[in-house]
């Protein structure tokens, strides 16, 4: 058996006995037990706040008229879990299911909550996805672990690199598709130095295998092709395997929709030959965001700011590993974008959201954003150079109070007749 099925093969096993791992640790140890939505210093959501508030549960016991047992105490939810049936431009009518999860493994004065987020989809593009992403906790924070692994049969539409592509980008029938296989495994560890502040390193491997590059045969060129034999990169499968060390300042009060605080993680990442990787390549990989809570009476008032960028430093990255629209780490960025619709060695999303409750029992919320990216390309093109920009509004359905899970539902336009609904399960950022 070839050496590459071998890995590919123990990468797969790798993948599933991680999902399998994540699944029993945060829901069938009995040791671990689920707490309230916030962290006790920063609470904002007290008892007697969240028995104004309704979610989706509330409202299908008042519709289906469900008595509840006040006698006993409230057990908060140990998980979300929220069937995945919708319309996204890039992955076209999907169908499937996410979980959700927030606990604590320790102290709840000074521990941040730990949370888990497992999904599966299946579309009518083709694509086949898994993934399995956690950020946990011990005790006093003292270590933060960060885990990303994705498991996916992938289809494209490409628009070649950088921003201000006119050429390409007019119209939907300029778009060169691309089919391939993917696998990523990714872990960091993060150690605490300070209040508020960690120091940390991981290891990330990027595998894509079995590109096939639909237009090629017909036109006899593509940007990915041209991309790749410019770069001395294989055009059918490629590898950017590396390892990273990161500082990150975190002060955000939740997890998963926060009323306020900072998180700020600046990394380097080293893609090496010597693990695997086709090429060497050096990225600065950067990740700020920031929460303003515009009352205090009604903290879901919300000012919010993104800004997600990775600069090439030295060497080459393989075409479909270049950071694009949407390659963070929940696929949610550039909204009114496909994913992958700019990319280049050096890429620059910036978003800004003004979060609000609609419903006075906050069942329903609502949110308008804007964003705006930019990339360079590999023969001349700066990043900052040409911008694309995008806009929207979207709805929040509360779907779980304790844990402040929404299921999110974004409609955004943006150039070249790109538009369309977005949805996903908690805030973009």
């Amino acid at each position: 058996m070839p050496i590459k099925r071998k890995i590919s093969t123990r990468l797969v096993a790798y993948f599933l006995f991680r999902f399998g791992f994540a699944f029993l640790l945060f829901f069938l140890c009995p040791s671990l037990h689920a707490q309230t939505a916030v962290n006790a210093q920063n609470d904002t959501t007290s008892t007697a706040k969240l028995t104004k508030e309704e979610d989706v549960m509330d409202i299908a016991r008042k519709v289906f008229k469900i008595k509840v047992d006040t006698t006993k105490p409230a057990t908060p939810p140990r998980f979300a879990l929220l069937p995945s049936i919708g319309y996204n431009p890039s992955l076209g009518f999907l169908i499937g299911a996410k979980i959700s999860a927030v606990k604590n493994y320790g102290t709840p004065e000074t521990t941040n909550l730990s949370t888990l987020g497992l999904e599966g989809v299946i579309t009518t593009k083709g694509i086949i996805t898994g993934q399995v992403r956690s950020n946990f906790f011990t005790n006093k924070n003292k270590w933060n672990f960060q885990g990303n692994q994705q498991l996916s049969k992938f289809v494209l539409n490409d628009y070649g690199i950088g921003t201000g592509n006119k050429e390409y980008l007019t119209n939907s029938d300029s778009a060169f598709e691309i089919k391939f296989s993917f696998i990523r495994i990714s872990e960091k560890a993060y150690r605490r130095i300070g209040p508020h502040f960690y120091i940390g390193a991981g290891i990330s491997f990027d595998i894509r295998q079995h590109i096939k590059d639909e237009k090629l045969e017909e036109l006899g060129s593509s940007p990915h092709y041209r991309y790749s034999v410019r770069n001395d990169f294989d055009t059918s499968r490629y590898k950017a395997n590396g390892f990273i060390i990161a500082i990150q300042y975190n002060t955000k009060e939740h997890p998963l929709r926060s009323y306020g605080g900072v998180y700020w993680d600046i990394g380097l990442r080293f893609n090496e030959t010597w693990l695997g990787s086709d090429k060497a390549s050096t990225q600065l990989i950067y990740d700020f965001r920031k929460y303003w809570s515009l009352s205090k009476k009604n903290p879901e008032h919300v000012l919010a700011f993104w800004h997600w960028a990775s600069y090439k430093l030295s060497g080459s990255v393989p075409y479909l590993e270049l950071p694009a629209t949407a390659y963070d780490t929940y696929a949610r960025s550039g909204r009114a974008y496909t994913i992958g619709r700019f990319k280049g060695p050096s890429y620059a999303c910036f978003e800004g959201e003004y979060r609000f409750p609609i419903l006075r029992n906050k069942f329903i919320s609502g949110v308008a954003f804007l964003n705006a990216q930019t990339a360079s390309d590999d023969v001349g093109k700066k990043v900052f150079e040409y911008w694309e920009a995008g806009e929207g509004f979207g709805v929040r359905i509360l779907f779980q109070k304790q844990s402040r899970s929404t299921m999110c539902i974004d409609y955004a336009v943006g150039n070249y007749d790109s538009r369309g609904l977005f949805f996903g399960l908690n805030e973009v950022f």
